[in-house]
């Protein structure tokens, strides 16, 4: 697989992202009465919900483990066994 980006992790982050600014933007006509137009609070309705839906797309990605595996999912890392069928022996450290 030539693309290995963290969908889930990417559009989790992004999607928080785009909620926390949706925030602050909807702070102005909410507490400090500038910006009041009508089109100005639907926009941020509308990033809020942008970001809304892409927090839920990672968290169902990264729930679902739809990441395909490759380098950054090393499963030989997980394996128990040695290629010939062997358990590797356990390594023990000796204190000098």
């Amino acid at each position: 697989m030539v693309c290995e980006c963290q969908w889930g992790l990417s559009s989790l982050f992004f999607g928080l992202f785009i909620i926390l600014a949706a925030g602050v933007f909807t702070f102005f006509p909410a507490f400090l009465d500038m910006f009041d137009y009508p089109w100005y609070i639907e926009l941020c309705w509308l990033w809020f919900f942008i970001g809304c839906f892409f927090t839920a797309v990672g968290i169902i990605w990264e729930c679902c483990d739809c990441q395909a595996a490759g380098r950054w999912h090393n499963a030989k890392a997980r394996e128990d066994e040695v290629e010939d069928g062997r358990v590797p022996a356990p390594y023990v450290m000796i204190d000098a």
